[in-house]
C-alpha cells in the first residue's frame, strides 16, 4: 500500500487519506476555475474608479446649495378632498411668504400606484441652515400648528426624505399644464450610487428631446440609497411613445444594461398635480 503513495506524503506529520488528498486537488481545481472565471468576467464588468469622497459631494450640484424634502402622506380615502383643500391653502401661504426660506416645487396626488396618497416636494434655498430656519419659524406659526393638528386626523401614515439634486439633471422649474407626472423610485444596492450617477450622466441626453425630464434626486436622510426621477408627460399615450422612442437611440440600451443590476427594488407612481404645485 505504501508504495502507491509518494514518500513525501507518508513523511508528513499529518496523516492524509485518499479522500483528503482528493479534496485538496478538488479545492485547487476550484480555485483555478474561479480565477479563470474572474479574469473572464473582468472583461465585461463595467468598473468604476474608487472614490475617497462622499457621493453627495461627487454627484450633487456645486453651483447651488439647494436642499429638498419629499413628503409622502397616506390619506384616509374619505378625507382626500378635505386634505387637498386644507393643504393647498396653507402650502400656498408658506410658498409666497418671503420670511420662509422654502418653496413648494411640486404637490401631487397619486393616480396610479399607491392610492389615496399625496406627494410634496419642497426646496430650501440655503441648505441645512435654511431648513432649520423654516422649521423653527413653523413652530411659532399658530395657523400652521392648527393645520397640522387638523391634518393628523386625515392621515394613515406619513414619511419624508431629505434629498439632493443630481448635478446632470435639469433644475425642476415651474411648467404650465396640463401634465401628468411620473415619479420613478429606485432602491439601489448600498455602494452603487456613484456607478448609477456615472451611467445616468451619459444617458440623460436620451430623455430630454420632449422636455420630459423634470428632476433627479438622491436621498441623504430617510430611506438611503434611494433615487427619484420625475418625468412630465401630456398623457399616458405620450408617456408610452416617449419611452419607446428612447430605445431607438444608440446608447440608451447600454444605460439600462449597466444600471438594472444595481437595483434592489423599484416602483412607479403616476401623479396629478394639485393647484398649489408649480409643476402643472
Amino acid at each position: 500500500m505504501a508504495a502507491m503513495w509518494p514518500a513525501r506524503i507518508w513523511k508528513s506529520p499529518t496523516l492524509l487519506t485518499r479522500s483528503s488528498v482528493a479534496l485538496t486537488f478538488t479545492r485547487a481545481s476550484s480555485k483555478e476555475e474561479k480565477t479563470d472565471k474572474g479574469w473572464f468576467r473582468s472583461l465585461f464588468v463595467h468598473r468604476v474608479n474608487q472614490r475617497k469622497d462622499a457621493h453627495s459631494n461627487l454627484l450633487s450640484k456645486k453651483e447651488t446649495s439647494n436642499l429638498y424634502k419629499m413628503q409622502f402622506h397616506n390619506v384616509k380615502p374619505e378625507c382626500l378632498d378635505a386634505y387637498n383643500s386644507l393643504s393647498e391653502k396653507i402650502l400656498q401661504k408658506l410658498h409666497n411668504d418671503p420670511d420662509y426660506p422654502c418653496e413648494i416645487v411640486g404637490s401631487w396626488n397619486t393616480w396610479y400606484g399607491e392610492q389615496d396618497q399625496a406627494v410634496h416636494l419642497w426646496r430650501f434655498s440655503g441648505g441645512y441652515p435654511a431648513m432649520k430656519d423654516a422649521m423653527e419659524k413653523l413652530k411659532e406659526n399658530k395657523e400652521y400648528l392648527e393645520f397640522r393638528k387638523e391634518r393628523s386626523k386625515m392621515l394613515l401614515s406619513r414619511k419624508n426624505q431629505i434629498l439632493l439634486e443630481f448635478s446632470f439633471w435639469n433644475e425642476p422649474l415651474p411648467r404650465p399644464g396640463p401634465n401628468i407626472y411620473e415619479l420613478r423610485t429606485y432602491y439601489l444596492k448600498p455602494g452603487t450610487m456613484i456607478e448609477w450617477g456615472n451611467n445616468w450622466a451619459r444617458a440623460i441626453r436620451f430623455r430630454q428631446e420632449n422636455n420630459e425630464a423634470v428632476g433627479g434626486f438622491f436621498s441623504l436622510i430617510g430611506d438611503l440609497y434611494v433615487v427619484h426621477h420625475i418625468w412630465a408627460y401630456k398623457d399616458l399615450q405620450s408617456r408610452h411613445e416617449t419611452r419607446n422612442a428612447a430605445w431607438q437611440k444608440a446608447g440608451w440600451d447600454e444605460c439600462v444594461y449597466y444600471t438594472v443590476p444595481l437595483i434592489r427594488y423599484m416602483e412607479s407612481r403616476i401623479m396629478i398635480p394639485l393647484k398649489v404645485s408649480t409643476l402643472q
